[in-house]
């Protein structure tokens, strides 16, 4: 394979009706794969809260005094390894808004608004987007989240895109503001014909129940930020940029590459409205096995696929309802064990748009990722 991964065969993952239902698929998985635990999720809750907590006292009490160049080792650790921690804790929240947290509502909102305002997320905002994600997984016209572009709507300028300054520079900005573009640009969401985000609840992307909570989810924030300020004027501008928003950047640099990933593959099927079903669009996410990030994001890297069929299911549950729906799924589960860095650079230069097959009118609603210009 050259370096560009234009060499690669990568098998197609079927794109007919599959052979089995969901019911199908709930059937296969242990019924205790469904249950809710508030005391495990709470564990899992305040062990990411004990460990954000010793890193924040770490790097507060321990790298701050540090001088150069130890300062300059000390840091990026730290916000490596607090980013990453940080991310799994916003994917508790993630959990929450699927209400996959516990049993009770209140509990899961509650928990939900908690850790993403914590983390200058709009917790409602981004809930309901996303369910609406879910809801259109894979849908070239309606998918709330990494819509991909048909090769139709290129324009000349996206050549310049497609080539390896292109890719290096799409991958940087999906690393360091991706998240930010979406919740405040809706970049790489779905088209609306009109400026979008999270935080204006006028917003097309919700309904009319939906708009208070828009509203709720924007004064957490303003309180957030007061907060913020307060820290600020007690501690210095360089103080919180080091201890707090530093590791944050990483944070949703590694969730942003995660999602990306799981939902970005050459293997993997879009569905324009003349073909797309919910279980097909569902079906079309893959599962990456990300090292010891599969852990700490509490195994959404590659428990992805489980959570698109069952998005109520906790993530503890994940593994062992992975491996019961594995023999039903067959050639329809799709899984990658690709390095990250690898898989990153193959699916910038491979996934660049989507169009169906030339001269198959059979399956003309059915698109793959392609990069020819």
């Amino acid at each position: 394979m050259d370096s560009s991964g234009q060499d690669e065969v990568v098998k197609r993952a079927p794109s007919g009706n599959p052979p089995f239902t969901l019911g199908d698929l709930k059937k296969a998985v242990p019924p205790h794969c469904f249950n809710r635990s508030l005391i495990r999720s709470f564990y899992y809750l305040f062990r990411d809260l004990f460990f954000i907590s010793l890193f924040y006292y770490i790097a507060a009490t321990y790298i701050i005094p540090l001088q150069a160049p130890l300062s300059y080792v000390a840091w990026p650790v730290y916000w490596f390894i607090q980013g990453c921690v940080q991310m799994g804790f916003w994917l508790l929240g993630h959990e929450s808004g699927h209400q996959g947290f516990s049993d009770y509502k209140w509990v899961n909102e509650t928990v939900g608004y908690f850790i993403h305002t914590s983390m200058l997320s709009p917790y409602f905002s981004w809930k309901y987007s996303h369910r609406r994600h879910h809801s259109n997984t894979a849908s070239v016209e309606y998918d709330e989240a990494y819509p991909p572009r048909t090769k139709s709507s290129l324009g000349y300028a996206d050549t310049l895109f497609n080539t390896t300054p292109g890719r290096l520079f799409r991958l940087v900005i999906l690393c360091a503001i991706g998240f930010l573009l979406y919740v405040c640009f809706n970049v790489a969401g779905r088209k609306y014909g009109r400026y979008t985000n999270h935080f204006d609840p006028r917003s097309p992307i919700y309904s009319e129940s939906e708009r208070p909570y828009v509203v709720l989810s924007d004064l957490g924030l303003l309180v957030m930020y007061y907060v913020l300020y307060k820290v600020y004027m007690a501690q210095g501008f360089t103080w919180l940029v080091l201890v707090y928003f530093a590791p944050m950047v990483v944070a949703y640099a590694i969730l942003a590459i995660i999602t990306w990933l799981n939902h970005t593959h050459p293997s993997l099927p879009h569905y324009d409205s003349t073909e797309w079903n919910w279980l097909r669009g569902s079906l079309s996410t893959v599962d990456r096995d990300m090292g010891f990030l599969n852990t700490i994001s509490h195994h959404l890297c590659d428990g992805h696929v489980v959570h698109h069929m069952f998005s109520t299911m906790p993530h503890y549950h994940f593994e062992e309802a992975t491996k019961a729906i594995k023999p039903i799924l067959g050639e329809y589960y799709q899984f990658d064990d690709t390095p990250v860095i690898k898989a990153m650079w193959r699916e910038a230069t491979k996934c660049f748009y989507v169009e169906p097959d030339e001269g198959d009118n059979k399956n003309r609603g059915v698109y793959w990722f392609g990069n020819k210009m």
